[in-house]
């Protein structure tokens, strides 16, 4: 299959070559003249044709009208390939014009054309049109070479159909790639939410309850009581890395990975147990950003389990894109302290009720993300 298509297209492109050469072996030339009645004064806004060998139209134009006591009359056909053609102008009452025209190597000037019932080339024209000779062969256009032109004509008028098609159908999906992994490509407002989560789109309306608000999963009402604040970003092209075709070809992109889920149970504590710590979140986690740009979540948690909880810390896990890129931070909470017999002192321990507070810091250089999800854990001594 692959090697029809290509002997295909080495077809096409020699055919077009033989093609290009033939129309372009000699320079286009400009045909000009004057259209003028049986008394000598020109004949104004006249349709003048130019036709090929065959009788089809190759070009038109009118002549022109009197100006500043100038005679008008006067036309132009510009870039006529060399050949053989015919003049054929129409003024009605004041007579016809059917004139021969040869095409060399130099513009043609025809000077005055008279319109009559026959119009054989007097004068001036005389110099410059070739009658043809009584004894000259009519000529019979060779059917064979018009079909290939045609053929040729039509493959180059497909080609370019189907990759003006492509090309459109390449930027719809640049565009698509693009709103996917970056929605603020589309959509500049960022809407943080108490929950921790964020949403990206576009504000239709919004009063003093509520917000409607135009996302890539659709419209969502979001209670305003829910939002902690509404950030504009500005977006900034980044350039696109090179990457080779090869590679582009066997590349697949990566699974999306799949976010932990908040636990609340220490991974060592043993199922056969009886009491055991349970460290959960109390209230909300709250975000707010300093003068310098840079995050600060807090909260506090609570060990309502009936054992002591070591080392006590939040992990939380960033998705930095929609492609599924993730990064994960972690703080230990401010809790109460505790020595082990190995002498290691603790300031992350939670009694059974206590609660300890935690706070993480996340730098401006850490980057943007569009959401996260948090992981709480511990460990249990005796």
């Amino acid at each position: 299959m692959a090697n029809k298509l290509f002997l295909k297209q080495l077809l096409i492109g020699v055919m077009f070559t033989l093609l290009v050469t033939t129309l372009f072996a000699q320079k286009p030339q400009n045909i000009s003249g004057t259209l003028v009645d049986p008394e000598g004064n020109g004949v104004v806004k006249t349709t003048v044709l130019l036709l090929g060998e065959d009788g089809t139209e190759v070009q038109r134009t009118e002549t022109s009208k009197k100006r500043l006591g100038r005679g008008g009359g006067k036309f132009e056909f510009s870039k006529v390939l060399p050949g053989n053609y015919t003049l054929e102008a129409d003024g009605g009452d004041i007579g016809k014009l059917s004139s021969p025209v040869e095409v060399a190597d130099k513009n043609v000037k025809l000077g005055d054309l008279q319109l009559s019932s026959d119009s054989p080339p007097t004068g001036a024209q005389a110099d410059t049109v070739k009658s043809p000779a009584p004894d000259a062969v009519e000529f019979t256009p060779d059917p064979g070479k018009d079909y290939i032109l045609n053929e040729l004509s039509f493959e180059i008028k497909k080609m370019t159909a189907e990759l003006k098609y492509l090309n459109e159908e390449l930027e719809n999906l640049k565009a698509l790639s693009k709103m996917w992994v970056n929605p603020l490509a589309i959509y500049s407002k960022e809407i943080i939410m108490k929950n921790g989560s964020t949403v990206f789109g576009k504000v239709i309306y919004q009063d003093e309850e509520s917000l409607k608000v135009e996302t890539l999963v659709g419209y969502l009402i979001i209670n305003r009581q829910d939002v902690v604040r509404m950030v504009d970003n500005v977006v900034t092209e980044e350039q696109a890395e090179y990457v080779p075709e090869q590679v582009r070809d066997s590349y697949t992109p990566p699974p999306m990975p799949k976010l932990a889920e908040p636990q609340y149970t220490s991974a060592e504590r043993g199922g056969s147990k009886k009491y055991s710590a349970n460290c959960v979140l109390v209230g909300n986690i709250t975000e707010k950003k300093d003068v310098q740009g840079n995050y600060v979540f807090n909260g506090e948690l609570k060990n309502i389990g009936g054992r002591r909880a070591d080392f006590v810390k939040v992990d939380f896990v960033f998705r930095k894109n929609w492609s599924g890129e993730t990064k994960t931070l972690t703080t230990f909470v401010r809790g109460g302290y505790h020595t082990f017999d190995s002498g290691i002192t603790t300031d992350a321990t939670l009694l059974p009720g206590a609660t300890g507070a935690f706070e993480l810091y996340v730098p401006h250089d850490f980057g943007s993300f569009i959401g996260y999800s948090y992981v709480i854990d511990w460990e249990e001594y005796e």
